[in-house]
């Protein structure tokens, strides 16, 4: 928004993020986001404070970009932050402005929201509220944020709607879809659980190709050519995870069963076991490489982040499989570009290396878990000359098999010959 020409006040509850990002320092992992953060420092359009009394006096339109977490009880969403801040917020609105949802949340907690900002903030019906949900990619959410390929407006008043419009006018006229609070929240629960039914269908054909020695991936190609298909997240490998995917589709589900039409989602409960068994396929691939047992077996794992491009390791399937192979006995070294210091924070038991070499020295196993370019174009023979055996599981399907095996690895990878 700073980018765009406004001027932005950034709110965090959390006193050490905001001193570094008023000090220019992005406390993220995000390709291009830290020189927008720069240019708006500079240009003195973009500020930062923990005072909601401040951001109240600031704001004619407030952002609520809130992370709503899987419960820790179960696996509806956990929307207690989103509460949290809009109980901070409202008592100093006393002026009209818009209130604009962000987060991915149940169906009905907008409604919910409206009700209760009105009846704290001294502005009553004059803070609106309206859900705006967001489609951002890690890796690539400026890109996203800035080129969107659609807007949804969840609005109830003539006013909000033409707040927004204006707000995005900047964007050039993306497509735009006008809504209720409902249709706007259920779009991106939607939308996620889409893309991991998508996900986790190539990866169930991925187990039956298995069975009769099949290819996936060529599998995959030719299905890709139907335009009704596409091959966008048609791509076979040990499935999905980060921040949305899995929480959302689960969430959903919960909510389903809250509003007593579970039924219509239950596919989802297959959707999540069939991701979940692609990280055990995983294991299995170097359990075999390894002629049977980890037991004090030197095991390579190259990524932590749940997909490249990004620091995120919530729900990585890279470290999950890492963690079940140490549970095996393995002597695990783990290498990601951009993820080390999160992974070391969140799996101290584990080992970790300075690069992807010193990851695969000695290692009778190497596994590619998260597709960083750093690793697609590694070169099979200078790593075969470090590596203790050659012996690699490719979990991302990304790697060229018959070059890695010309060079004399062992080359496995799910749902492939």
């Amino acid at each position: 928004m700073a980018e765009l020409g406004y001027e932005v006040l950034g709110l965090d509850i959390d006193v050490d993020k905001v001193r570094r990002l008023a000090g220019g320092d992005l406390p993220i992992h995000e390709n291009g986001l830290g020189a927008l953060l720069r240019n708006g420092l500079e240009s003195g359009r973009l500020g930062f404070t923990t005072s909601f009394e401040e951001a109240a006096a600031f704001g004619d339109v407030h952002f609520l970009c809130l992370g709503t977490p899987q419960s820790a009880d179960g696996h509806a969403a956990d929307t207690s932050q989103l509460d949290a801040a809009v109980d901070a917020l409202a008592p100093h609105l006393v002026r009209p402005c818009l209130v604009v949802g962000k987060s991915t949340v149940p169906v009905g907690t907008a409604d919910r929201l409206a009700r209760r900002l009105q009846e704290l903030a001294p502005a009553g019906t004059g803070a609106d509220l309206a859900w705006n949900p967001e489609f951002l990619r890690e890796g690539f959410a400026v890109e996203d944020t800035l080129r969107p390929d659609r807007i949804v407006l969840g609005v109830r008043t003539a006013q909000a709607e033409r707040t927004l419009r204006e707000l995005y006018r900047p964007l050039g006229g993306p497509p735009c879809v006008v809504t209720d609070f409902a249709t706007a929240e259920l779009v991106k629960t939607a939308a996620n659980s889409f893309l991991a039914t998508k996900i986790s269908y190539i990866n169930a054909m991925a187990e039956l190709c298995e069975a009769v020695d099949a290819d996936v991936v060529a599998l995959a190609e030719a299905l890709s050519h139907d335009d009704r298909i596409g091959k966008r997240f048609l791509h076979p490998g040990i499935g999905f995870g980060g921040g949305c995917l899995p929480k959302d589709i689960r969430a959903f589900r919960a909510r389903a069963e809250e509003l007593g039409v579970g039924h219509a989602l239950a596919f989802l409960g297959e959707v999540d076991a069939i991701n979940t068994r692609r990280r055990e396929r995983a294991v299995e691939l170097a359990r075999d490489l390894a002629g049977g047992s980890l037991e004090n077996c030197p095991v390579a794992v190259l990524g932590a982040a749940f997909k490249p491009d990004s620091d995120d390791i919530r729900d990585s399937p890279a470290l999950a499989v890492a963690k079940a192979l140490a549970g095996e006995g393995a002597r695990v070294s783990v290498y990601d570009p951009a993820a080390l210091d999160n992974a070391r924070k969140s799996c101290p038991e584990l080992g970790y290396a300075g690069s992807a070499v010193e990851a695969a020295t000695g290692a009778r196993v190497t596994l590619l878990l998260t597709e960083w370019a750093d690793f697609t174009g590694l070169d099979p023979v200078a790593l075969g000359t470090v590596s203790g055996e050659r012996n690699i599981v490719d979990g991302r399907n990304v790697l060229d098999a018959a070059a890695w095996r010309t060079a004399g690895w062992n080359y496995r990878a799910p749902g492939r010959p």
